[in-house]
Parts: C-alpha cells; sequence; structure tokens
C-alpha cells in the first residue's frame, strides 16, 4: 500500500517562512512527478508547486513564484516546499501529490496513478 506523509504545516505570522515536507513509502516502483497542492476555505483545490521525476523541472503558480522553493530529496521519495515571505492568501490546507507505478506479476503489468497524502494545515496569521 501506498502512503504520502506530509508534515511542516502551522501558524506563521506575514513573512515568516515553513518548510513542508512529504515522504512516499510501501512498494513503489517508480515515483514520477510530485507536487503540492493548496485548498483554501471555500476554494477549489490548486496547483502550487510541482517537479519531474530527475528534479530538473520544476513549475509554480503566478502567485508563489519567487516565494517557494519546491525540491527532492536525494531518495526521490520525497518532495519539500520551502515557503517563504507567507502571506495571509497562503493560508490553506496544504496536499502532497505524486504520479506513482506499482509493478505487477515480475513487470509484466505497471498500474500508475496519482496518490494523494492527508494534508497539512498552514495558517499565515498575525
Amino acid at each position: 500500500q501506498v502512503r504520502l506523509v506530509e508534515s511542516g504545516g502551522g501558524l506563521v505570522q506575514p513573512g515568516g517562512s515553513l518548510r513542508l515536507s512529504c515522504a512516499a513509502s510501501g512498494s513503489i516502483f517508480s515515483i514520477n512527478t510530485m507536487g503540492w497542492y493548496r485548498q483554501a476555505p471555500g476554494k477549489q483545490r490548486e496547483l502550487v508547486a510541482a517537479i519531474s521525476t530527475d528534479g530538473g523541472s520544476t513549475n509554480y503558480t503566478d502567485s508563489v513564484k519567487g516565494r517557494f522553493t519546491i525540491s527532492r530529496g536525494d531518495a526521490k521519495n520525497t518532495v519539500y516546499l520551502q515557503m517563504n515571505s507567507l502571506k495571509f492568501e497562503d493560508t490553506a490546507v496544504y496536499y502532497c501529490n505524486a504520479e506513482i507505478s506499482l509493478e505487477y506479476y515480475g513487470g509484466s503489468y505497471y498500474d500508475t496513478r496519482d496518490y494523494w497524502g492527508q494534508g497539512t494545515q498552514v495558517t499565515v496569521s498575525s
């Protein structure tokens, strides 16, 4: 069974920083794109940042460019989101997402799908 476990959320003042972490575990064949989404109260879930398999390509939603940095750990099963200069509007539940492939029947079948973490609350408040 695949699990994505997030950590690092909390309460921070405007202008402060937080670092979110997400680790994938289970009988995983490969982890492809990883990313962070967020959902504020009354709003739809949106992509915040994503990173490619090898970490060489990243993309960000416009509102966080220059403030947030996404990265992958050396083992490639972890993803981080460094959030600086936090604003009130960054308040949301942040979800880790990963496209993961599982191997079956000795490699004759692969199942690839998106997996989600349970979410971690980030609150920016004075």
